[in-house]
């Protein structure tokens, strides 16, 4: 471990401290100790210079799925981590009450990155995933027992900070809604929110969004249509207004099937962005079209959203929502988790999940990285 850092940059964007300009960060012993426009160190103390990048917290992909070798359908996070920055990774739904233990165990305790869950309400967890099986974990409702999710969650009240529920007809079969209310009632006795994907109706986002709570979430809500946040007239639905006034939450998800272009922009054009921007990783889109949390990223970041809103949407928000002080921040005392992003001025494409393309002129990649004080090396300068 590096034991004291001294990072030094022209350009710092920590949303949460409203920051945005020129700072200085000291790490010592896996903290962040010091943060300002000029810090007071003995000469001694090592130094990177970032005067030609843009320094930020480390990236939370909010939505992965990273039990590698325990699911069909999960990648292995530092291959991931070292391309894109992410020093923080919640595992959305992989692993359910049958294999939760597991997966803290063999993944979540073996690498220097945080690695997080929210518990999947069926209790094989995502089991039946790839190119040639595709079997819903929540088309089977004998899965769905409550008390033994509840009963495991509390067994890892660190580790599980939500719950996951799969609903539509590629991941809920004919159950409909029930998977969500089996969720809401887990979430109620465990004091978590709950994340609900929605896929093809059964049900509509109408159906899930009467049901979500102030503090939960809903992924994959810029989804190509159907069940879309956006209507044929590139406007967003009224539902999804009244839920975000209500304390509903949205996340991107991108993943194989869950964002489009034309949906996205017209989000944004409509005032509408997402709260959360996610990579929803796994092994169908880790080679594209979703890759990582910074790709992601930068698809927002192309359709005219603010940098600084871009990197509060995979910082400050997502550990707010994941009750981490300590995450997504360069303030004192958070766990020194920290990326460098280069500004690349060069022409290439992005794809939706559905093989609309957008061509852009600049794009972020990241050239550096810390993970809880060590220097890691990457992948994606």
């Amino acid at each position: 471990m590096t034991k004291e850092l001294l990072i030094r940059a022209s350009r710092v964007i920590d949303p949460s401290q409203d920051w945005d300009g020129p700072a200085e960060i000291l790490l010592q012993n896996g903290k962040v100790t010091g943060f300002g426009p000029s810090l007071s160190t003995s000469a001694a103390v090592p130094v990177l210079n970032a005067d030609q990048g843009i320094v930020v917290p480390g990236l939370i992909d909010f939505h992965s799925h990273v039990w590698w070798g325990g699911t069909s359908l999960s990648v292995k996070p530092e291959p991931v981590a070292r391309r894109s920055g992410t020093t923080t990774f919640l595992d959305t739904g992989s692993a359910g009450a049958g294999t939760m233990a597991g997966f803290h165990a063999h993944i979540a305790q073996q690498t220097d990155l945080t690695i997080l869950a929210y518990i999947n309400v069926s209790f094989a967890g995502i089991f039946g995933f790839s190119e040639s099986v595709m079997i819903g974990e929540c088309a089977d409702i004998r899965l769905l027992d409550a008390r033994e999710c509840v009963r495991v969650a509390k067994q890892f009240p660190d580790f599980v900070r939500g719950v996951k529920v799969r609903v539509g007809q590629k991941a809920g079969g004919d159950q409909g809604i029930a998977p969500l209310e089996v969720a809401l009632d887990i979430a109620d006795q465990l004091g978590l929110p709950v994340m609900s994907h929605i896929d093809f109706p059964p049900p509509g986002g109408r159906q899930i969004l009467d049901l979500l709570r102030p503090g939960d979430i809903l992924t994959h809500f810029l989804r190509p249509f159907p069940n879309s946040a956006v209507d044929s007239q590139g406007a967003v639905k009224a539902e999804y207004w009244k839920a975000r006034e209500r304390g509903v939450l949205f996340d991107v998800g991108h993943g194989y099937g869950g964002f489009g272009f034309e949906a996205g922009e017209a989000a944004l054009d409509h005032g509408f962005p997402p709260d959360i921007i996610s990579s929803d990783v796994h092994v169908l889109c880790e080679n594209g079209p979703a890759f990582d949390v910074l790709s992601v990223m930068n698809k927002f970041w192309s359709m005219g959203m603010e940098l600084p809103d871009v990197i509060r949407a995979a910082t400050a928000t997502p550990a707010a929502i994941l009750r981490r002080p300590d995450l997504g921040t360069l303030a004192p005392c958070a766990r020194a988790d920290v990326a460098i992003l280069d500004i690349r001025e060069d022409a290439t494409e992005f794809v939706d999940a559905i093989g609309v393309r957008r061509s852009v002129d600049r794009y972020l990649s990241c050239s550096e990285m810390v993970v809880g004080g060590h220097v890691w090396p990457t992948s994606g300068g």
